[in-house]
C-alpha cells in the first residue's frame, strides 16, 4: 500500500489512552492548534495514533466542525512521512481558530507542528 494512507490503526481512539494524553501530555499552541502529545504507552505499537477535535462552541454547525477535521485529516494523511520517522507517540490536534481556515494554512501549519513536537517530546 502506499505511503499516503490513514488507517484504522494509526487513528487515537482508546479512552484510556486519550484520557492519560489529556493529563499527562506536553501541549503547545501553534495557531490555529493546541497540540498535546505523549510517547506511546503500548511498546508493540505500530506507529503514532493521532485524533482530531474541532470545539463545538466555536463551531455550532457539525458541517463545518467535519469539514475542519477533514481537512486536517487529509493534511496529516499527505505529509505524515517525517512523523512516522520521529517514533511512537500519541498526538491530539485540537482546532482553536475562530474561523475556518483554508486547505493551505491548515497543511502548512501541520508541517511545522512535526518539528515542534520532535524538539518538545524526543
Amino acid at each position: 500500500m502506499g505511503t499516503f494512507t490513514f488507517r484504522k490503526a494509526e487513528r487515537l481512539s482508546r479512552k484510556k489512552w486519550i484520557q492519560e494524553l489529556f493529563e499527562k501530555g506536553s501541549s503547545f499552541n501553534l495557531y490555529p492548534y493546541r497540540i498535546l502529545c505523549l510517547p506511546h504507552p503500548d511498546p508493540k505499537a505500530a506507529g503514532n495514533q493521532v485524533m482530531f477535535s474541532v470545539s463545538k462552541r466555536l463551531f455550532k454547525n457539525a458541517v463545518d466542525r467535519n469539514a475542519i477535521k477533514r481537512r486536517m485529516r487529509e493534511a496529516y494523511r499527505m505529509n505524515k512521512g517525517p512523523a512516522e520517522l520521529s517514533g511512537k507517540l500519541l498526538i491530539a490536534y485540537i482546532y482553536i481558530a475562530r474561523e475556518i481556515l483554508p486547505s493551505t494554512t491548515i497543511r502548512e501549519k501541520l508541517v511545522k507542528a512535526w518539528s515542534s513536537i520532535s524538539v518538545k517530546v524526543l
